[in-house]
């Protein structure tokens, strides 16, 4: 994004006397959050920019002048979308859908024609289409360093039909098969895991500090508090203690992949 608005926010938060914890304090925020938007690195979402207003006393400028968004993204995932363009390591877990970065175009179209209230053609077209953009983070043949952890009811449930999830996971045994992607996978066999409650995504990036974003039903958070991202990266890692290895995930992808297109 560009940086305007993050300049004009420091430059009124300096003519307020504030710290940018000081600030973060009184907007609700962290500090870190506050440092990001600053640099040009974040963009705040519609409440934070609310709270940062009533913080200042600057009415609604900063909540009227945010740079513009996609509408076909959700609100709670813009910034962690621009934060995912900009990673140079990416895990993410996912235990209902495969990750967006991952998914081809039929899958795609099938997850996000579950929505209420339906979509029309032409706005079903629209968000399949930023979806299918944000995979091209993966045209560059290493960064960023990406891993996905599935539970293995993803690959399981046949979303849009056995044939698109026959085509889904062909897509996922390619990227592991030219050592793009690192795939492993939860069996259903393990029972309870750590990760079980949502969808989760941990990021690294070259110049600044890491960040996670965890995900629900219509609802999501980007986290950037040091002690929050650790203790999800914890909770990440002891899942991937679980799971199975490298070529037995591919084993199991290739046993689901033939039974979905049995049922073709």
């Amino acid at each position: 994004m560009s940086n305007v608005y993050g300049k004009w926010l420091k430059a009124q938060r300096e003519a307020a006397g504030l710290t940018q914890q000081e600030l973060a304090d009184l907007a609700i925020m962290t500090r870190s959050h506050i440092a990001h938007i600053e640099a040009g690195r974040r963009i705040p979402s519609l409440e934070d920019a609310r709270r940062l207003d009533r913080a200042l006393g600057t009415g609604d400028v900063l909540q009227s002048f945010l740079p513009q968004v996609d509408d076909t993204i959700a609100d709670y995932f813009e910034t962690a979308r621009q934060l995912e363009q900009q990673a140079t390591m990416i895990r993410e877990f996912a235990s209902s859908f495969v990750p967006g970065i991952l998914q081809t175009e039929r899958y795609a179209r099938a997850v996000l024609g579950t929505t209420f209230p339906p979509r029309s053609e032409e706005e079903r077209d629209r968000h399949v289409a930023t979806r299918i953009e944000r995979s091209r983070i993966l045209a560059d043949p290493v960064m960023p360093v990406v891993w996905a952890l599935l539970d293995e009811m993803v690959l399981r449930r046949p979303i849009g039909g056995p044939e698109v999830m026959a085509e889904q996971i062909a897509h996922l045994i390619h990227l592991v098969e030219k050592d793009r992607v690192r795939v492993h996978v939860l069996p259903v066999s393990l029972g309870v895991h750590p990760l079980m409650q949502g969808m989760l995504t941990l990021m690294w990036f070259e110049d600044q500090p890491p960040a996670a974003y965890s995900e629900g039903v219509s609802i999501g958070k980007l986290h950037d508090s040091p002690s929050v991202v650790q203790r999800l990266q914890g909770v990440y890692d002891l899942a991937l203690g679980d799971a199975l290895p490298l070529k037995e995930s591919l084993t199991l992808m290739r046993a689901i992949a033939k039974e979905h297109g049995h049922h073709e």
